[in-house]
Formats: C-alpha cells, sequence, structure tokens
C-alpha cells in the first residue's frame, strides 16, 4: 500500500452527522488530511456522508473549488494520456471513487476507498440540500432535462450553459464555460460534460479571480435524476454489476467502454501491484 497519510481522520470527521451544516464546528472542511495515490491518481477515502457534508460545508463565499469523481473508464483513459488527466485531478479539492470495481481493487490493495457514485451525490444534494430559493449553475445537459429538473425541485434559478460538441479541443469553448461560471456565482456548479471536458472546465473555473461555489464533474448524474437515464437496481449495484445494466440499457454506445475498455482495469491494477512491492 501507498498513500499520503499525513493527519489521520479525527473521530468527528469520521463520526459526522450529514444533516448538520456549521460553518462555526472545529473541522476545517478546506482541508483533506488524507489522500491515497492508486493507479496513476490521488483519492481521498470518504464515504457518502462524509463526502457530503463537505460538499454541503461549501457557500458563495468561498473560492471555487472542484470535485472529481473518478471511474475505471476515467483511470483506463488516464493511463493511456496521463500529461491530460493527472493535472486535471491533481488540482481538485476533493477525488471520490465513482467505482465499486475500484474500491474492490483499493480494498484489495489496502486502501479504504469508499465508493461514492457521482449521481448517488448530485441526488443528495437535490434532495436534502438544495433548496427553491437557491441558485444552481449547470454546464451541459440540455434545456429538456433542465426543464424537468426545475419543476421537479420547484427551482426557479437555474443558470444554464451548453456547450458545443468536441468540448475538449475547442479550448476557447472550455474559457467561455469557465467565464460563464465565474459571471453566474453559485454555491453549487454541475458541470455534465463528460471526461476530461468537465474536469478541463473546472479547472479553468478555478484559475479565474473571482469564482466561487463548489464545481461537480459529475457527468451523467443530471440524466438520471431527470428520468432520462435508469439507474441499475439497488442489488445489482451491491454486487457491482451496474455496469451489466448500463450496457444492456444502451448497448450500441457502450459495448466498447464495458466489453473492451474497461476490463483493462484489471491489467491497470496488476501492473501498479507489481511496482508497490
Amino acid at each position: 500500500m501507498t498513500g499520503k497519510d499525513n493527519t489521520a481522520l479525527t473521530d468527528a470527521e469520521q463520526n459526522v452527522d450529514a444533516s448538520i451544516y456549521d460553518k462555526k464546528q472545529v473541522i476545517d472542511w478546506r482541508i483533506n488530511p488524507r489522500s491515497y495515490e492508486f493507479l496513476g491518481t490521488e483519492f481521498h477515502p470518504l464515504d457518502p456522508i462524509q463526502t457530503l457534508s463537505r460538499a454541503k460545508w461549501m457557500t458563495t463565499e468561498e473560492p471555487f473549488r472542484y470535485l472529481v469523481t473518478p471511474n475505471v473508464d476515467h483511470i483506463v483513459r488516464l493511463t493511456k494520456e496521463p500529461e491530460i488527466f493527472q493535472p486535471l485531478y491533481k488540482d481538485a479539492w476533493l477525488s471520490v471513487c465513482d467505482s465499486r470495481i475500484l474500491e474492490a481493487l483499493a480494498n484489495k490493495s489496502g486502501i479504504p476507498l469508499k465508493a461514492v457514485p457521482g449521481s448517488d451525490l448530485t441526488q443528495q444534494l437535490f434532495d436534502n440540500v438544495i433548496t427553491e430559493d437557491d441558485t444552481i449553475t449547470v454546464i451541459g445537459a440540455d434545456t429538456e432535462i433542465i426543464d424537468i429538473v426545475k419543476e421537479k425541485y420547484g427551482l426557479s434559478k437555474v443558470n444554464h450553459h451548453e456547450p458545443p460538441m468536441g468540448l475538449r479541443r475547442k479550448p476557447d469553448a472550455v474559457k467561455e464555460c469557465a467565464e460563464f461560471i465565474r459571471d453566474n456565482p453559485a454555491r453549487y456548479v454541475f458541470i455534465c460534460v463528460g471526461s476530461p471536458q468537465q474536469e478541463m472546465v473546472a479547472k479553468a473555473a478555478k484559475e479565474l479571480d473571482g469564482t466561487v461555489g463548489l464545481g461537480l464533474c459529475v457527468g451523467a448524474s443530471l440524466d438520471f435524476l431527470g428520468g432520462r437515464t435508469k439507474r441499475a437496481p439497488k442489488w445489482m449495484q451491491r454486487i457491482r454489476m451496474e455496469w451489466l445494466f448500463r450496457l444492456m440499457s444502451e448497448p450500441k454506445r457502450l459495448w466498447r467502454r464495458y466489453l473492451i475498455d474497461g476490463p483493462r482495469i484489471f491489467a491497470i491494477w496488476h501492473r501498479w501491484s507489481k511496482a508497490q512491492t
């Protein structure tokens, strides 16, 4: 096992109640005291409640930070293009594991990662944190999904920017997204344009003076929230078979991700494990 264990999590941090939001508490949520290097990037070993608690800490009074949710697909592509992905993840305030497969591999390696699916975190924020009076910003998605989410949660203050396709290779469009985030302050910014585009937007927003709030790089989470894409049943999630449900739901779009690229994670993990000995 390798990792940076600078300061162990305190008992208060480990047992924090996600229903409490008090910026005067002793814990300084800006600091993430422990992280682990795993498969070429860093992860914070937070569980869903701890992650939600940190997200609840953010307000528009705080400088912009962003959260990334690496999964198997991200790690496979990071291995191919580390020069692209590593700086994006390195600049993140939080990096949590968005894969039960990665969770299992990490645990087998002695690294205590917990799965924190970005879609679950997004739903928790909308269900339990965001109020009808809150302003949110969305980069990506489309007007249909935005309208569904607004109606479902009674939201009226939604800043929406829909960038062009091929965002990764359009630096001016990435800059435009970042400026939209800066110019439309919101407590939460949901960046839903796929990886690495969403992390590129988040990093660019962080580098602009005056940007506030928390950017969440959460892919298709609003599609799940709006009902366009169905989540796997809980029992399939528990046995780490959500990937199969998604493959069966969208075989033409996802066959390569889950049948060709995804299985490479085991060879990546094997090489990484050997390098640790």
